[in-house]
């Protein structure tokens, strides 16, 4: 089993928002692509973090977009779409939409919209 799946998702989310917000994003947009991505509604996100609930924990009592299979691309060198692990492909999706956000995409894009 890979270690971020026991991670907390509370621990990583800052290093998200960080991530955006050094290239001028905001952590409204960030919380709007997970709540996009899982389902959660922003009570749901507080809750999660306010848990420390893991990743595994996370994405298990998440309501996957079904835009979902869109997201592709290489994150750490790795195509999203070919990542076998379930689990491993839905953390490496939010990576992903976390990158395009850094990146400057327009909203509606990375939404998938």
């Amino acid at each position: 089993m890979h270690r971020i799946f026991t991670t907390s998702f509370a621990d990583v989310y800052p290093l998200y928002v960080a991530k955006a917000e050094r290239k001028g994003r905001t952590r409204a947009e960030v919380d709007e692509i997970i709540e996009w991505l899982t389902g959660f509604d922003d009570a749901a996100l507080r809750r999660h973090l306010d848990e420390g609930t893991t990743f595994e924990e996370f994405f298990a009592q998440a309501r996957l977009n079904p835009n979902v299979s869109l997201i592709t691309g290489v994150v750490c060198h790795v195509r999203v779409e070919d990542v076998e692990d379930p689990l491993m492909q839905q953390i490496r999706y939010l990576d992903k939409l976390v990158d395009e956000l850094a990146k400057g995409k327009a909203m509606e894009k990375i939404l998938r919209a």
